[in-house]
């Protein structure tokens, strides 16, 4: 008898959106993720952006599932309990031999569905965004378009599913697939996993995955991209998502908001070999700076606090693939996920459960829970919810984290979740320690420091920065000294 009814292989946007959906059923569902959390692949390194639908081909999956995606994304944050802001994006043209090709990106949009589009002239585009380069004569406006935090989507979506009944298995990295009969023997370095349906939702490595099983074989190109990240005193120099007109490459550098207040500048768009190159380098950087000074003017570049790059999963088809495999019954691949596969996540895993729902007439079940409390963060609520907070627990009052004002409460109910943060990079994303100014440099031994005491067993020397040996601490020079 088989374990499980479904294995899905990674637990991004993509993979958490599908359990989440999948869990309103009567399913025994299991994530595999390699890594030692959640967000830890093409997921956790974007832009944040929750794209209009206008990019997209006409026709194409990637433009149906944005739009649908962007539509939905006022619910699903609603339900989930995270923050998600509707701020518009501006495409630039910088020159009028470009305004026909901004007309062709509103027509498109206009077939895709985009709600409220228009073209602008250069007087309202400066009404809207003062800081627009002297260059722009006008653009394409979407205020459909948002931002969001990709980590706590990704978490709150991964968590919703833990609620309703999916079990996680973290570093589970899949060494194998077999098709045996009904279904599949699945190897992974934690030992074998028997299910009846696998879904490959793995990012960047979802070739590798498919071509396990599959006589048709499946290229993913991994596409990188480099960012700087500016303090949030340079937050507000713009207000809208700022894009220049896209080419064959992607849509350009950007410049941007985030959602806890920040700048984004980036990415670059560089197909690479190496499926783990998450380096930056100084060329990546200056041309991301060089080329968003083109659409937006004084810029405060002094005021970057932090650079990354993170990799996009490019089919050379420029497409999502999401179907079952047709040579091995039973396999769905989600590939090609790139952008804008954050904006697209909850159509996603809509449009993988329906398939499940139509093809086995399946039945809801009567205790289906969408909603998801989400965690106590102190910078979002008022001095006295914050001082209730703190007579609860005083160590909500401990502040560890001075550049994001993040206690030690926080940190603490991080680390006992449904899906607990076990690393320095899991409590950064579920709670900002070390995103600041400083980069951790002032918060990073306290962090340590909890994650060991609220860990039975942990020490000090045991806490990582992200799973398997990235260990911070190498030994104590006093006892060594003594």
């Amino acid at each position: 008898m088989l374990n499980h009814d479904i294995v899905i292989i990674g637990a991004g946007v993509s993979g958490s959106a599908i359990a989440r959906e999948l869990s309103r059923y009567d399913l025994d569902i299991v994530v595999l993720e390699k890594q030692e959390d959640i967000c830890s692949g093409t997921s956790k390194a974007n832009s944040g952006i929750i794209h209009a639908g206008y990019d997209a081909p006409e026709g194409s999956l990637m433009a149906s599932l944005n739009v649908e995606g962007n539509a939905m994304m006022d619910s699903w944050s609603e339900e989930l309990d995270i923050p998600f802001q509707r701020i518009g994006s501006l495409v630039v043209c910088l020159e009028e031999e470009g305004m026909p090709f901004l007309e062709k990106l509103y027509q498109r949009g206009i077939k895709n569905g985009v709600p409220h589009l228009e073209i602008i002239d250069r007087q309202r585009l400066k009404q809207l965004e003062p800081h627009i380069a002297q260059d722009a004569v006008g653009a394409l406006y979407a205020p459909s378009a948002g931002i969001v935090c990709p980590f706590e989507l990704n978490l709150a979506m991964a968590e919703n599913a833990v609620q309703n009944g999916v079990r996680f298995l973290f570093d589970a990295e899949v060494l194998s697939i077999d098709k045996i009969d009904q279904g599949f023997c699945v190897l992974t370095s934690k030992g074998k996993v028997l299910t009846k349906h696998v879904i490959n939702a793995a990012g960047v490595h979802a070739d590798t995955i498919h071509n396990m099983v599959s006589m048709q074989k499946m290229e993913i190109i991994p596409r990188k991209g480099e960012y700087v990240l500016l303090d949030k005193k340079a937050g507000k120099h713009v207000r809208h998502t700022i894009f220049q007109l896209p080419t064959k490459m992607g849509k350009g550098v950007l410049v941007t908001p985030t959602i806890h207040g920040n700048l984004l500048v980036g990415p670059t768009s560089e197909d690479v070999q190496d499926k783990e190159a998450l380096n930056t380098t100084e060329k990546g950087l200056r041309d991301v700076i060089e080329k968003a000074k083109k659409t937006v003017q004084d810029l405060p570049m002094h005021m970057i606090i932090t650079s990354f790059a993170g990799l996009r999963a490019h089919h050379p088809a420029h497409e999502f693939i999401i179907e079952e495999v047709k040579d091995v019954p039973g396999f769905i691949d989600v590939a090609g996920i790139e952008s804008p596969g954050l904006s697209s996540c909850p159509a996603i895993g809509k449009k993988v459960a329906k398939w499940f729902q139509e093809k086995y007439d399946l039945v809801q079940k009567s205790d289906f829970q969408p909603r998801r409390k989400g965690l106590n963060h102190l910078y979002a609520i008022n001095s006295h919810q914050k001082n209730a907070l703190i007579q609860k627990d005083p160590r909500y009052g401990n502040i560890v984290c001075r550049c994001e004002m993040i206690s030690e409460g926080e940190i603490v109910e991080a680390i006992h979740r449904p899906i607990p943060a076990r690393s320095l990079d899991g409590v950064k994303r579920r709670v900002r320690a070390g995103m600041g100014r400083c980069q951790g440099g002032f918060c990073l031994p306290k962090v340590v420091e909890i994650l060991a005491r609220e860990q039975d067993g942990k020490t000090a020397k045991e806490i990582t920065k992200s799973g398997k040996n990235s260990y911070f601490i190498a030994g104590n020079n006093k006892e060594d000294l003594l």
